[in-house]
């Protein structure tokens, strides 16, 4: 028997988690589907973007700025930068922010299998 693997939910605060949150709200409001539903196509959210960046994203990049704040809580670090410009590994041109947070797990879920 497989057993269910926990993922974070970081990636349903981005822009596309952020949308994918809006349309199933709108669909369970409309009622063509159940809340639980929208649960389980989270869920797979959770560990389909998990995955791809894990797997697919080979690309790495350099940044500077000017950190504001920092936390550690239950084995979670936050970041809060300004004035951050990000520079990418191929050399390519310098991007710049007002303001970043940056938010680090461990690989795994505390309390999940190895």
């Amino acid at each position: 028997m497989a057993t269910a693997q926990n993922f974070y939910e970081l990636y349903r605060r981005s822009s596309i988690g952020g949308a994918l949150t809006d349309t199933l709200d709108d669909l369970i409001t409309q009622n063509n589907i159940d809340p639980q539903l929208a649960m389980k196509v989270l869920a797979n959210f959770d560990r389909a973007i998990a995955e791809v960046l894990q797997d697919k994203v080979r690309s790495r990049l350099t940044f500077k700025a000017s950190l504001d704040t920092y936390r550690f809580c239950d084995e979670v670090w936050t970041f809060q930068l300004k004035n951050v410009n990000f520079k990418m590994e191929n050399g390519g041109q310098i991007v710049g922010a007002d303001r970043v947070k940056i938010v680090s797990c461990t690989a795994k879920p505390t309390g999940t299998a190895a």
